[in-house]
């Protein structure tokens, strides 16, 4: 059982999404602070940590672009305008750009989304499935061969769900009820910024 009073990470992550995907429901133009963006997406770093070996690539790479775009949040107050500056600079496919880091970050949070729904939908105690799903679907397309066959090699040593849940500091029921409402309230998130992308004809798949 998790403590009473311990930290609760998927309940932080939970709340701060829901609230970013408040601000996205109210209008699909709506402005979403890069400043709370990013710190939402910072709640969600010690997920790929707790992953193990497998996703280490994922944690370096995610934290690395998260602490850019709070860095960036500092001088650009929006996800909207941090892309448009990009676009008039025609620096977005720059490594390095914060649209970059964007797209990067936001294949991130739908890794988690999917090993979520995964995880919600599977019996037993094995996340090898889940996070195989995920990868697959999320990263894998994006990734070379040596990569893919690290992560395919850190599969087999993913820490067993009741160990990640130990973690987190969570049991099972109430890590439930916190998955499946980041499910819910990334989706919408995560659409709004691929239509960020797609709506100043940047495509999403690179």
């Amino acid at each position: 059982m998790a403590e009473a009073n311990g930290d609760k990470t998927l309940r932080r992550i939970a709340d701060e999404f829901k609230e970013l995907a408040t601000v996205v429901a109210d209008s699909p133009s709506a402005d979403l602070e890069v400043a709370s963006f990013s710190r939402a997406c910072s709640l969600v770093s010690p997920l790929f940590a707790c992953l193990g070996v497998a996703f280490k690539f994922a944690e370096m790479d995610y934290v690395a672009k998260v602490h850019d775009l709070a860095d960036a949040s500092k001088s650009i107050h929006t996800l909207q305008s941090l892309v448009d500056l990009d676009v008039k600079g025609d620096s977005v496919r720059k490594a390095g750009s914060h649209t970059r880091n964007l797209l990067r970050v936001k294949r991130g949070l739908d890794m988690v989304r999917v090993l979520f729904e995964q995880i919600l939908v599977t019996q037993g105690n094995s996340l090898r499935d889940p996070a195989s799903k995920a990868y697959e679907q999320v990263f894998a397309p994006h990734h070379g061969w040596a990569i893919r066959k690290a992560v395919s090699a850190g599969m087999y040593v993913l820490p067993t769900k009741e160990q990640l849940l130990r973690k987190l500091n969570e049991d099972e029921a109430s890590a439930k009820v916190q998955m499946q409402s980041y499910v819910t309230a990334s989706t919408p998130l995560i659409q709004y910024i691929d239509k960020l992308f797609v709506s100043r004809d940047l495509g999403i798949d690179w």
